[in-house]
């Protein structure tokens, strides 16, 4: 097939007919008559050797051949408004780039309303696409280029992946105010002795508690498990379990609730920024990473 010979903004019309499986909807997306849609439609069509899009009692459905093809599309797309905006001085007031995060509920909590404030102001028309995948596949995905940033704790990673240290932390055992432990001093007998509720999205996310305990050869209670961190401090406040969090997401959601030092050695942590170093001369990334480093240093505050 002859590149030259197509036009590449059937890349964007087809986006759009993957998105919206309706030839008006996908038509209005991009600005384009209902006409001239269906007439992309065709082409596409030609092109591709496939219908793409077929009629049913219940609209239009895609076909196999489509739906393979709606990542790489996407992804196509992706890379090439970050080369456009990057060809370029990158100007954040103006541009409508959509970048790719990776975080936890945690730090969505931490870092996004001080980041907002910023992209409120500075770049009013930034987009972000947030997800919150395991360890190893955040790894991955920076690889593949399916996310353009994480912020997580201690990633394992090769040489192509780089950091930023944001924020220092460590892990603290928080429970309900009024707990019978709430007055007393918090000994490694009584933490044990707790119903535990515990976070955990992989295996290593108890790294920071279940792994210092084993070097004891203790084991804790564990009698609920969630994947969610945000859901811990209400949880607490209506039980008798314990938890262990982080110090600065107890601060910061403590509203009913105390916190004490754990009753055995843990690690503290830092939590960081991790990018591709395809990216590490992007201006559009660069910029994000000032803005996230700059969030990042109020996170224990209220954004003004």
């Amino acid at each position: 097939m002859n590149l030259r010979s197509i036009d590449l903004n059937l890349l964007v019309v087809l986006d759009a007919l993957l998105t919206e499986r309706h030839v008006t909807r996908a038509a209005t997306k991009v600005c384009l008559s209902q006409p001239a849609m269906s007439s992309a439609l065709k082409r596409l069509r030609y092109l591709l050797q496939d219908e793409l899009l077929i009629r049913t009692s219940h609209g239009m459905e895609a076909t196999p051949r489509a739906l393979e093809l709606i990542e790489p599309v996407r992804q196509i797309l992706l890379q090439a408004e970050r080369l456009l905006e990057s060809a370029s001085t990158f100007d954040p007031l103006h541009s409508t780039m959509k970048f790719r995060l990776r975080m936890s509920d945690v730090l969505e909590y931490l870092l996004l309303p001080h980041l907002f404030k910023i992209l409120e102001k500075e770049a009013p028309n930034i987009r972000l696409d947030i997800t919150h995948i395991p360890p190893i596949e955040t790894v991955l995905s920076l690889e593949n280029d399916h996310i353009d940033l994480a912020i997580s704790m201690d990633l394992s990673h090769s040489s192509t992946i780089k950091s930023k240290e944001l924020f220092n932390d460590r892990m603290v055992c928080v429970m309900s105010k009024s707990h019978k432990l709430s007055n007393q001093n918090l000994t490694l007998q009584s933490f044990l002795e707790q119903e535990h509720l515990k976070v955990s999205m992989s295996p290593i996310d108890g790294r920071y508690v279940d792994t210092a305990l084993s070097k004891l050869g203790k084991i804790r209670k564990v009698s609920v498990n969630t994947p969610h961190w945000m859901v811990v401090p209400q949880l607490l406040r209506h039980s008798s379990m314990i938890s262990v969090m982080s110090e600065h997401l107890a601060i910061k959601a403590g509203r009913g609730l105390i916190y004490k030092d754990l009753p055995f050695e843990s690690d503290k942590f830092s939590w960081s920024m991790y990018w591709h170093r395809r990216n590490d001369a992007t201006p559009a990334q660069n910029w994000l990473r000032e803005k996230i480093l700059e969030a990042s240093k109020n996170i224990d505050s209220e954004p003004n």
